[in-house]
């Protein structure tokens, strides 16, 4: 019986190994939907947005609403599409990390309250993107593939 369950287990670690790249394309296209998607709402409105920067005191309101919006907005394609991933996460990480310090971080007291905040979750998605990559469907394993170049990874 045991070497039945082993061997079925064996089987199931197999076949979720072949499937290693649906995670990371699933990630993208969600996460990289909504931050599209958020990016678009506020290039469409963005004379709101720059009164919202405004108000938070944010230096240069009206260049720094536009180029959150288009961080976002572009950020949102690339990682959609896995091109330059590792690169576009650094300044979305940015722009998460003055949310936190500017905005977000005001109600917050405890640990529990910092934890709970969204900012903080997309900063660790991103992060995991930056470290992990976009997969290997993606643009950029395919332009890897094609140069010769990339990180040859063991298991």
């Amino acid at each position: 019986m045991r070497h039945f369950m082993v061997t079925k287990a064996n089987a199931l670690l197999r076949y979720a190994d072949a499937l290693d790249w649906l995670a990371p394309l699933a990630m993208r296209l969600v996460f990289g939907y909504f931050w599209l998607e958020t990016g678009l709402g506020k290039l469409h409105n963005l004379a709101v947005f720059t009164e919202r920067f405004a108000g938070w005191g944010i230096p240069f309101p009206g260049p720094s609403a536009a180029l959150s919006a288009l961080t976002d907005c572009a950020g949102g394609a690339l990682l959609m599409l896995g091109l330059f991933t590792r690169l576009i996460t650094i300044p979305m990480i940015i722009n998460m990390a003055v949310a936190i310090a500017v905005v977000a971080i005001k109600p917050v007291a405890h640990l529990d309250d910092f934890v709970e905040l969204d900012e903080v979750l997309y900063i660790l998605v991103l992060f995991w993107l930056m470290m992990a990559g976009p997969g290997r469907v993606s643009l950029d394993s395919l332009l890897g593939r094609a140069l010769g170049v990339g990180v040859q990874r063991t298991r």
